[in-house]
């Protein structure tokens, strides 16, 4: 499953950069026919930047969860779990020392 995940982010990422690289050159286009000036193509680009960067944390996000859903329903201990664990072994010891 990972390597399926892998390959869609890649595959997103290859459309990304195909993507901004062409916006870039329409962009330039207008700007060499006066339709847009520099700086109204700078914001242009800049707003579809940051369009892409919150996108990506989105994904990131929706990611995060999907492999957190996917661990609780394989069974897979949290890191949580695990903390939990060790702090009852702990106070088992304890205990168990304190008997002896």
């Amino acid at each position: 499953m990972n390597e399926i995940l892998k390959k869609g982010f890649l595959l997103g990422l290859g459309a990304a950069v195909s993507s901004k690289e062409k916006f870039d050159q329409k962009l330039q286009e207008l700007v060499d026919k006066n339709e847009l000036t520099q700086d109204q193509a700078r914001t242009v680009m800049k707003n579809f930047v940051d369009k892409g960067e919150m996108k990506k944390d989105e994904w990131n996000t929706k990611q995060f969860e999907q492999t957190q859903k996917m661990a609780k329903d394989y069974g897979l201990a949290t890191k949580e779990d695990i903390n939990e664990l060790r702090a009852r072994i702990t106070e088992l010891e304890t205990k168990l020392e304190e008997k002896e």
